[in-house]
């Protein structure tokens, strides 16, 4: 098992996790990776959505628009 502070718990596969509500998921792959932030479409199961989404860095204002990238 792999622990990464901000991202997954990495597991040997396959797994069989009960849920809270009791439903059993699985999962057959050889490295499970499970969520810990809860953000995830598909909990238990790590989709990366801790991942930090960032926007590209606007052009200075102040920098001639021809040599601005669009």
């Amino acid at each position: 098992m792999s622990v990464d502070p901000k991202g997954p718990v990495l597991i040997e596969g396959p797994v069989e996790m009960v849920l809270e509500d009791g439903t059993v998921a699985r999962s057959d792959r050889f490295m499970v990776a499970v969520c810990t932030c809860r953000r995830s479409r598909t909990y238990p199961w790590c989709d990366t959505s801790h991942r930090r989404r960032e926007r590209a860095a606007q052009p200075p204002e102040n920098q001639p628009p021809e040599n601005r990238t669009p």
